[in-house]
């Protein structure tokens, strides 16, 4: 049941701290976008970007870093080019992704785990009360209310920590998918206005 406990308090901690990164990432995002839809130099936006930790901002460096890299050096391969930077925008998007949605694999296990462990101590205390009458030779509440009391409690600190563990990794998947949704406009709307570079440098 101690074990129980502290994956409770892990649990609450990791929703907590949680769903405050995932809410000024989100804040931090919005401010991300308008500033690049008023910017008029790109470059610049770059430059003020470029050690971001932001994800979508790290969309951003990736598919401009992998523009200069194609378009700098030699005859331009427009269809390579696009996909190299489709390529290079979605692999990091994943990564991004994977990586803010890894502590939420431990939801997922308490979740799944914490009912049954629950059960096992359920289980225990209802065998400590059978034991206990075979000892005493006594069903009276005295002798099974120990065990039928701890079974319980084992119980409820089960659910305690498998309920919010549950709803909570369902609810931040909900918000990762859109914000991957959302991350992946932006980079369908960069790509869109490097292709047009493209077509531009071509003519």
């Amino acid at each position: 049941m101690i074990g129980l406990l502290l994956a409770s308090i892990w649990t609450w901690t990791i929703i907590v701290s949680f769903a405050m990164k995932v809410r000024r990432i989100q804040d931090r995002t919005e401010k991300f976008e308008a500033a690049y839809s008023s910017t008029q130099d790109v470059d610049r936006f770059f430059q003020k970007y470029k050690k971001s930790v932001l994800p979508v901002a790290r969309v951003f460096i990736a598919g401009i870093k992998e523009w200069r890299r194609s378009t700098t050096a030699g005859p331009v391969d427009r269809e390579g080019t696009r996909e190299r930077l489709a390529t290079a925008m979605n692999a990091t998007i994943a990564r991004e992704i994977d990586a803010m949605a890894d502590r939420l694999n431990f939801l997922a296990t308490v979740g799944s785990v914490a009912p049954f462990v629950g059960l096992f101590g359920t289980v225990w205390g209802i065998m400590r009360s059978f034991s206990a009458i075979a000892a005493e030779q006594n069903s009276s509440l005295a002798v099974v209310a120990p065990g039928i009391a701890e079974a319980l409690f084992a119980t409820a600190i089960g659910l305690f920590a498998a309920i919010p563990a549950v709803i909570a990794y369902n609810r931040f998947s909900h918000r990762l998918n859109k914000l991957e949704a959302r991350m992946g406009r932006f980079a369908d709307g960069l790509h869109a206005s490097l292709s047009r570079e493209l077509e531009l440098g071509a003519r």
